[in-house]
């Protein structure tokens, strides 16, 4: 029996929804991992709005994977790093803009399988930032108003966060 201070157990199914250590595979009915052993890859993302209203979108460069794709800014999330320290750091490197992580309102977020990895991404809305964006990897940027962000081709990740963005704004 455990006492009030005792910590659950993770590996015996202690916190519920958290079956083992965040980026090893967690187990799934019938046994096995997901997708064969593929890994659980955190990236976190933002939705700049401006003062229009309008949301900041990037397009893949010529020669990344999905290329030619509209999708939100941000980037990977490294070891011991939250998803807010991500986006101010992928911010400063991908827009050349500063970020306070007190700006960043989570929003939704997506989970999607990819072919080797399982991709979960947190979005965030931030209407404050210091700088004007200016891409700075090759990407292109483009602002659009909420409707029009539908009709976009964008990763499969991304896609399904345009709903969520549409009915906060």
């Amino acid at each position: 029996m455990r006492t009030r201070h005792e910590a659950p157990d993770p590996a015996a199914g202690g916190r519920r929804g958290f079956p083992g250590r965040l980026g090893a595979p967690a187990p799934v009915p019938g046994g096995g991992t997901p997708m064969n052993g593929g890994a659980i890859v955190l990236v976190a993302a933002a939705a700049l709005i401006d003062a229009d209203g309008r949301v900041l979108v990037a397009q893949r460069p010529e020669g990344k994977t999905m290329a030619g794709l509209w999708e939100f800014p941000g980037g990977k999330i490294a070891l011991g790093e939250t998803p807010e320290a991500a986006l101010v750091r992928e911010l400063a490197e991908e827009l050349a803009i500063e970020v306070c992580e007190t700006c960043l309102y989570p929003l939704s977020f997506a989970s999607h399988a990819y072919q080797d990895f399982h991709l979960l991404m947190p979005l965030y809305v931030c209407r404050q930032w210091q700088g004007i964006p200016t891409p700075q990897e090759g990407q292109g940027i483009r602002w659009f108003y909420p409707n029009a962000l539908a009709a976009l081709a964008m990763p499969p990740a991304d896609a399904p966060l345009v709903q969520a963005l549409r009915d906060y704004l």
